[in-house]
């Protein structure tokens, strides 16, 4: 019996194109921001290592392209996710308005086995623009929204300003172990389990 395992938890992160998705991966894990916007093409990911409780967990966050026409590339960067973390601007209401859209499409293309216990997180990003006063989404409306999905965390993030970012990321991480506790999924230094085979680049990213 080893000690101290190590636990791999995948999540994945979603939502319109210019909602602040990279922005908050960069703040959370190098605490950088950038006032350049530059659209992800496809999909990426960036790694936290953490400690929860007495768990090392390495958090794998996959950040999807807002555009359209990169929602193709979805089912590959979707299954075996423990985690789904949607992204809106509170200043833009057509992002809010996309929510259902990206909640039906996670459940759609990652299938998991339960899908109305499967973890959901919301952030409404960009608290800080404008010192708050360009907000068209209330913080109201946003909770009404995740109570209308089941009991979906909502925090009110800024990525500029840093404001609430860790304690999302946080509440994401634990929200994903204590989604993977039942599959028991270690990491082996292979970022994406590949059942039956141990053939090496096995997405074509």
């Amino acid at each position: 019996m080893s000690v101290r395992r190590r636990t791999l938890l995948k999540v994945i992160v979603l939502g319109d194109s210019g909602v602040g998705k990279t922005s908050l991966m960069n703040q959370y894990v190098h605490k950088k921001f950038s006032q350049q916007y530059k659209a992800t093409i496809g999909a990426d990911f960036v790694t936290k290592e953490l400690q929860i409780d007495d768990q090392h967990v390495t958090l794998q966050i996959w950040d999807t392209a807002g555009q359209e026409r990169f929602q193709s590339l979805g089912v590959a960067f979707y299954r075996g996710a423990d985690c789904c973390v949607m992204v809106y601007d509170v200043n833009v209401m057509r992002s809010f308005d996309s929510l259902d859209n990206w909640h039906d499409e996670f459940l759609k293309q990652a299938n998991p086995a339960d899908p109305t216990g499967f973890p959901f997180i919301l952030l409404g990003n960009k608290i800080d623009v404008d010192g708050g006063n360009s907000r068209v989404v209330s913080e109201k409306k946003a909770k009404e929204w995740c109570s209308s999905k089941g009991t979906i965390p909502y925090f009110e993030t800024s990525a500029k300003e840093d404001i609430n970012v860790d304690a999302a990321f946080l509440c994401i991480a634990k929200t994903a172990l204590a989604n993977t506790h039942e599959q028991d999924i270690y990491l082996q230094g292979i970022p994406e389990a590949i059942p039956e085979s141990e053939t090496r680049g096995g997405c074509a990213c």
